[in-house]
């Protein structure tokens, strides 16, 4: 268990320093700047560790600190599921239940960042999650059935044991792809960050300042890491891989899968969430159905 633990929290904090910094180089390089990558992360930690903590007069602080602390929580937890080879720091059965279950309180979380501020700007943020987050979790639930259907198991360590010679990502690329664009949404990331738009002076993070801001937007790079590491028993094979120990394989396949997942949220345009509203309930919810209809039927017929 304490291997199991060290192996997904260390590795949890691998992908997300490497988010912030891919991030980071991408974000120069599309200024035209030259970085060492590490320089851009390590000034704004200095300068959020020095800043001073503000807050307006009625915030609620429970609520507001529950918001801004607990996405760093929410990714820990998602990660504990997460086989790391034949590892996992919470074994369960219904370890795919586990992480939608996180996802949905996520919800409640961005929007208590914003809602615990009591500013207007901070509770407009919070509303636009909500709208995105009803455009993307049908989708991104249905996404999750695939894998379980074929697998005829809510375990990753059996999902990820049951891709022998082909991982679901191949045959199932409709849910892959709804799935990723699903960790997108609940890290507020790329298409999705409307709820940290400029036109509400940052929205959920208008008046987040010092060490909460801090947890908060490393929380984001966390949840994305965290929705990388979970894509790889579910859709890339998990640990399996020529060589290598498995939980190498695994996070190597996680680091792919969070570098395409920084760069996409740094190319895709930011979407009205109204407008992503109707592309996830008329687009990807029936992609994510049609899916999983496929996979069923295929199921079916190799008895």
């Amino acid at each position: 268990m304490a291997t199991a633990a060290a192996l997904a929290f260390g590795s949890l904090v691998v992908l997300t320093v490497g988010a912030a910094v891919l991030s980071s180089v991408l974000q120069a390089r599309s200024l035209g700047a030259a970085t060492s990558g590490l320089s851009g992360p390590i000034s704004d930690v200095a300068r959020l560790l020095r800043q001073r903590r503000r807050a307006p007069v009625s915030a609620d602080r429970l609520l507001w600190t529950v918001g801004t602390w607990g996405l760093v929580v929410a990714a820990v937890l998602m990660v504990a599921v997460v086989p790391w080879g034949d590892a996992v720091t919470l074994p369960t059965e219904v370890g795919i239940v586990w992480f939608n279950m996180v996802d949905v309180a996520v919800w409640a979380l961005v929007w208590l960042a914003g809602w615990g501020a009591n500013s207007a700007y901070g509770i407009i943020g919070g509303h636009r999650f909500l709208a995105q987050a009803l455009g993307y979790e049908l989708p991104l639930m249905f996404a999750l059935v695939a894998p379980a259907i074929a697998a005829r198991s809510l375990d990753p360590l059996v999902v990820a044991g049951a891709q022998h010679g082909l991982w679901y990502a191949v045959w199932m690329p409709l849910a892959f792809l709804v799935f990723l664009v699903g960790v997108l949404g609940f890290s507020v990331s790329g298409p999705f960050a409307a709820a940290l738009g400029s036109d509400v002076a940052g929205g959920v993070v208008a008046e987040v300042s010092g060490l909460d801001r801090l947890l908060l937007l490393a929380g984001r790079h966390a949840l994305l890491a965290a929705g990388a590491a979970f894509a790889v028993p579910l859709f890339l094979g998990g640990g399996s891989g020529p060589l290598l120990p498995g939980w190498a394989w695994s996070l190597l396949k996680s680091a792919a899968v969070l570098a395409v997942l920084v760069w996409a949220r740094r190319r895709l345009p930011v979407l009205r969430p109204d407008l992503f509203m109707e592309l996830g309930w008329v687009v990807l919810l029936p992609v994510a159905l049609v899916q999983d209809l496929v996979v069923a039927v295929v199921v079916v017929w190799r008895g």
